[in-house]
């Protein structure tokens, strides 16, 4: 039989202790460990996206929330009126979990083919019932489709709301995967939106690989101001100068001498036609000069005033008090292949 020390059992006594005392520590304090390291890991935000859900509430909906509020994100929900009528309590969980409530029709109409009555009518019923459900009035506005004209826009802007398109098409509507939604998302930009749907599986898994994308770019989800269409801080503050986050790629760099740079993302697409959306920064008036590939011809333009050049398909567009991002819908006539190109973008 081997012998030890008293020292030796001192020893041994004395680190049996110890690790009793840090076991009973940890198994008492172990909480309050993981909640002091939590703040080392927040995100720093040097810009903000704007997440979008359209066509709820739906069935849904509380799925989308809870989803949402695991992964520490604030988003636009963009409802249908219809839908809001007969969903009142979810239309309620949506404000209760701190989303922003847009209008988006009361029925998903084609509202470009509407008279200006039947849009008004259309809008102010779809607002009214929001705020039934919710108590709060909704200041955004996304047409059905991305389809828009001026008559719509002065309607929409007639009930105290703002017009909201996207940047970025996640494609879910279209059957896109998980991963194709989540690469989709990953083109997202400081001050851009992207379109989303309610009640679509692959868009609530994709939401957790979406948010860690944006952290791992410090970009953070944010509201859409009323005032320029674009994504802010949640509480309304704007977003961190320009320069902050790299420009998107297709940016085209101002003319020598100009102090604005113009970039054009395709939005959506159609059998017969699709949307472009340019964003100005740099500058608060501006003319955008973007060409076009014959037979292509624009039929409508939204949040800009446009001129023309003797050829019809060179257009000149300069800010119209709506901001300084603006659209328009192209119709193929036998050329899908071809998009607008941005010639150049001069200040003042």
């Amino acid at each position: 039989m081997s012998t030890v020390s008293a020292g030796t059992l001192v020893r041994s006594r004395r680190l049996r202790a110890v690790l009793s005392i840090l076991a009973t520590a940890v198994a008492t304090c172990g909480i309050v460990v993981v909640a002091t390291a939590t703040p080392s890991s927040a995100a720093t935000c040097n810009g903000y996206v704007g997440l979008t859900f359209d066509d709820g509430p739906t069935g849904s909906t509380s799925a989308l929330l809870s989803v949402l509020r695991a992964n520490g994100v604030r988003a636009t929900m963009f409802n249908i009126g219809q839908n809001a009528q007969n969903n009142r309590s979810a239309a309620q969980a949506q404000v209760a979990a701190g989303m922003w409530v847009g209008n988006h029709s009361w029925s998903h109409a084609h509202m470009t083919s509407m008279s200006q009555s039947q849009m008004q009518s259309d809008l102010s019923q779809t607002s009214s019932a929001i705020q039934s459900a919710t108590g709060s009035r909704p200041q955004l506005f996304r047409p059905p489709y991305g389809e828009t004209n001026s008559t719509l826009q002065s309607v929409a802007s007639s009930l105290g709301m703002r017009q909201v398109i996207w940047d970025v098409d996640s494609q879910d509507w279209n059957g896109a995967s998980v991963s194709q939604i989540v690469s989709n998302a990953s083109r997202l930009q400081a001050g851009q939106v992207i379109l989303m749907h309610d009640g679509i599986q692959n868009t609530r898994d994709a939401i957790g690989q979406i948010v860690a994308n944006l952290t791992s770019r410090n970009l953070c989800p944010g509201m859409i101001s009323p005032s320029t269409g674009r994504a802010v801080a949640p509480d309304g503050a704007t977003s961190p100068p320009t320069g902050t986050t790299p420009p998107p790629t297709g940016t085209t760099p101002p003319p020598s001498g100009g102090s604005c740079t113009a970039t054009a993302t395709t939005t959506n697409v159609w059998g017969d036609r699709y949307n472009t959306s340019v964003t100005v920064s740099g500058a608060s008036t501006w003319a955008v000069v973007v060409a076009l590939t014959a037979p292509q011809k624009v039929s409508t333009i939204w949040n800009g005033s446009a001129t023309w050049d003797s050829s019809g398909n060179v257009m000149t567009v300069r800010p119209n008090g709506s901001g300084n991002t603006f659209g328009f819908t192209t119709m193929f006539n036998g050329n899908s292949g071809a998009r607008p190109q941005i010639r150049s973008c001069t200040a003042g």
